[in-house]
């Protein structure tokens, strides 16, 4: 017995190896047809390589926050109702490369709503990285000054969401229009994109201070998009 789980510790199977020791622990083994205790060995061992993929693209995502939409506190007075979250919750909307914006006041729970469908997606499986407005300028401008500024733009666009949370808390100036709208442009109606801001929609425009540019970024941004209007009393305390 214990050379078979040295073996499956060798082979690097921990999942097998954890299944074959609880079976064994437990008198389990002799109850077990060949084809059933394979079939509970390879299951386990494919959950627990699913689980450790899951925790990577967590960590590799870096989100802002711990946060999952089973802690999500879902009602319509807040701007979260509960049937949108659960439509969101299948992942429908990264299949359709579909856009989320989430606006509202400080301390209403943006962030969390944009890193909870984040958590969500990368337990889909899907890759994902949050951003806040000003970390990912400064990561294009150093990228930019290392002669990197390609290959930036393509790990943007292999992202199957892409989050960028305060949106308009610091105003586009320069090339910095125009590489923002090289990403939106890149994953428009093909990769999923989440923008947070406490800025309105309408506000918007005066982020750029090139309108042409502004026109563009914002046209393919607000069409078709989802949006969520966060309203109500600080939930900093709780999130």
């Amino acid at each position: 017995m214990d050379a078979i789980l040295k073996s499956f510790n060798t082979l690097h199977m921990p999942g097998m190896a954890s299944c074959w020791k609880t079976l064994t622990e437990t008198h389990q083994l002799n109850k077990l047809s060949l084809s059933d205790g394979l079939e509970l060995l390879l299951q386990s061992e494919l959950d627990n390589r699913r689980n450790n993929r899951i925790g990577r693209l967590i960590k590799s995502a870096g989100f802002k926050q711990q946060a999952t939409l089973e802690e999500l506190e879902t009602s319509d007075a807040r701007g979260i109702p509960a049937g949108a979250i659960t439509q969101l919750a299948s992942g429908e909307y990264l299949k359709n490369g579909a856009t989320i914006i989430i606006s509202g006041p400080t301390g209403t729970g943006k962030s969390y709503l944009a890193c909870a469908l984040g958590e969500r997606a990368c337990r889909l499986g899907y890759k994902v990285k949050y951003y806040t407005v000003n970390r990912l300028l400064d990561e294009l401008k150093l990228a930019r000054l290392e002669g990197h500024e390609l290959k930036f733009f393509e790990r943007m666009e292999h992202l199957d969401l892409l989050i960028i949370d305060d949106f308009g808390m610091k105003r586009l100036e320069g090339s910095q229009q125009n590489d923002f709208e090289q990403i939106i442009d890149d994953r428009y109606h093909k990769k999923s994109l989440i923008l947070s801001s406490q800025l309105a929609v309408a506000d918007w425009y005066g982020i750029f201070s090139n309108e042409m540019l502004a026109e563009a970024c914002l046209d393919r941004v607000v069409h078709k998009s989802l949006r969520f209007d966060l309203k109500g009393d600080s939930m900093r305390k709780k999130y």
